[in-house]
């Protein structure tokens, strides 16, 4: 285990301290902003706007079908909802009769496995996709279909045979807004031609949406996004509502209860864990009905609508709100995936051993069809990187390739980009920190030694930044408990604050085992807690006289109308006896 100091401490708020130590420019205004630091909507292109809402118009002007497809992930879905209930709320009887949505049979994404259904349309609507669909493009151009991108990914370049809408290709200042982002400013540039106000009564919708593509929270204007669309007051869609309702425990719970003075319902980090992963768990693992029900469910107009219950023991005939089999049918789902996601990990951490994967900078595994669940590649990644530390490729044979996901480890490392470079690359499309990732057979060999150059000085042990440094018997604990309460700002870029503490003496006045093996380390100023330690490391802590240091994560405890600061121990080091410590500082 490694402790770096981010910086060391200048601000007597712990707060700012932290969110300076994240990256944050300007932190007054961050922490003060509103709707007014919000890009206006020209942002993205006048011209660009101009033209796709004629677009738009002309169709529904004329009653022509239009073709919303819907991109697999949160994001995608959000962004599709937002649009169609914003254009219901304009023109509810044309919606209800005219637009018709694309749902992809597994993680797939853009045009390219709807391209003849397309060709039944006169105009495609793509929000959250597509950018650099281009030969799907120019072959809908020529037959005269009108292409509607709302997007933020990155693209080579703007399509010619289409109208690509996407803060990427722009000078819109922000590159850290999803697509659901993009898709609203949108629904406002129509507003303002339409004389409405629509487009922030689905607020909750593009939060919900930025915090399931993980947008840096360290942006002032998606920060304010997620903190407008989570207040109580724009909590207005059914199934966002409903998950809350449903999720009211879990949100509640320390690490996720938001504090008491910006008025969210529920924490962008609670929203991360307990709606955003059971939306895309009916896009990894539900079947297409599934994914019907959820969608629907996101639209105002159809959530309310009484449909056949089937609910375990429901009688004949029996009906429930949509809205209502849709949060059950998540729950069903998402478990569904995690026993998947168990079996995955645990047939991989297999290979791990078997291949001598730790051997290599990148772990690289490379599957037969059918010996895991492709739809799930992205989960079983994400779970491995943050246990070894290290950049992770979960692909599947596909013909002469392995194709894929991959995920970066850090948010500074540009791995999207480090792939593109490498040998044997086909394709690398998506995040820098997550994105979909082709490789040749032939080249694999050459990959792994290309990547083993490129991170040579990545290390496997441990790291942790952290924001303060302290010795067992100076712990600042006003600090820790001003540090428990920035679960308004955790996400994406802005992670929760670490502290260091050194030469803990442990001995039998200032330990005790409580019930679940939960070890309890008394200091003069705060309580240690390791919650589900095992029964080595209570043998090692029960050593008379052992000395630790600890990373531990600011909690509080609240008994009895009473708060005192908490340290939760994330990981240590135990210093064996005196010679090691003597080594320790340098002697």
């Amino acid at each position: 285990m490694k402790a770096h100091l981010i910086e060391q401490p200048t601000y007597n708020s712990a707060l700012v301290q932290v969110l300076h130590n994240r990256g944050v420019k300007d932190i007054k205004k961050y922490l003060d902003s509103t709707m007014e630091d919000v890009n206006e909507p020209a942002a993205l292109g006048s011209d660009r706007l101009s033209q796709g809402a004629r677009m738009l118009m002309t169709h529904v002007s004329a009653e022509d079908d239009i073709l919303v497809v819907i991109d697999a992930d949160c994001d995608g879905f959000t962004s599709s909802a937002l649009l169609i209930n914003y254009l219901h709320d304009c023109f509810p009887s044309f919606v209800e009769n005219h637009i018709k949505w694309f749902l992809h049979d597994g993680k797939n994404h853009g045009l390219h496995d709807c391209v003849d259904i397309a060709k039944n349309f006169k105009i495609v609507v793509l929000p959250d996709s597509s950018s650099n669909d281009y030969d799907e493009h120019k072959t809908l151009k020529d037959l005269g279909i009108d292409i509607l991108v709302l997007d933020h990914h990155e693209a080579d370049h703007i399509s010619p045979d289409a109208i690509i809408i996407n803060n990427q290709l722009s000078d819109y200042p922000n590159k850290e807004l999803s697509g659901v982002g993009v898709t609203w400013q949108f629904c406002r540039y129509l507003d303002t031609i339409g004389g409405n106000n629509y487009a922030n009564n689905y607020l909750d919708l593009v939060a919900l949406g930025n915090m399931g593509d993980m947008m840096s929270m360290t942006s002032i204007e998606t920060k304010t996004l997620i903190f407008e669309g989570f207040k109580e007051r724009n909590i207005k869609n059914p199934f966002i509502y409903e998950m809350a309702q449903k999720n009211s425990f879990p949100l509640s719970k320390a690490d996720y209860k938001p504090s008491a003075n910006n008025g969210l319902q529920f924490s962008p980090m609670g929203a991360a864990f307990f709606i955003v992963p059971f939306v895309n768990a009916i896009v990894r693992s539900g079947t297409m009905e599934e994914k019907e029900l959820i969608f629907q469910s996101m639209l105002q107009y159809k959530a309310f609508e009484m449909i056949l219950s089937n609910k375990r023991g429901h009688k004949l005939g029996e009906q429930e709100r949509r809205v209502d089999q849709a949060i059950r049918t998540c729950t069903n789902v998402k478990n569904r995936q995690t026993r998947a996601e168990e079996a995955g990990l645990e047939h991989l951490e297999g290979l791990i051993i078997k291949n001598n994967m730790m051997d290599h900078k990148v772990l690289l595994f490379l599957l037969e069809p059918g010996e895991v669940d492709r739809n799930i590649a992205g989960l079983v990644a994400n779970k491995f990187m943050s246990k070894y530390q290290r950049p992770v490729c979960v692909l599947t044979k596909v013909e002469d390739t392995y194709q894929g996901s991959a995920r970066g480890y850090g948010s500074d490392m540009m791995f999207k980009d480090i792939c593109v470079e490498a040998p044997g690359c086909t394709f690398a499309e998506g995040h820098q920190g997550a994105f979909g990732l082709g490789l040749r057979i032939e080249d694999i060999d050459n990959f792994l030694t290309y990547t083993d150059e490129v991170f040579k000085n990545l290390s496997s042990e441990p790291s942790y930044s952290v924001d303060y440094v302290w010795d067992y018997n100076s712990v600042d604990g006003e600090k820790i408990l001003e540090m428990a309460d920035v679960n308004d700002y955790l996400g994406k870029d802005i992670e929760r604050p670490l502290v260091y503490i050194k030469n803990i003496k442990i001995n039998n006045n200032n330990f005790k085992v409580m019930k679940s093996n939960t070890v309890k380390i008394n200091l003069p100023t705060v309580d240690l807690i390791k919650f589900q330690a095992t029964e080595d490391e209570i043998e090692k802590f029960s050593n008379e006289n052992i000395t630790i240091d600890v990373i531990c994560k600011p909690s509080k405890n609240e008994w009895n109308f009473q708060v005192d600061p908490q340290l939760i121990i994330m990981d240590y080091n135990i210093l064996e006896g005196k010679q090691d410590l003597l080594e320790r500082w340098g002697f």
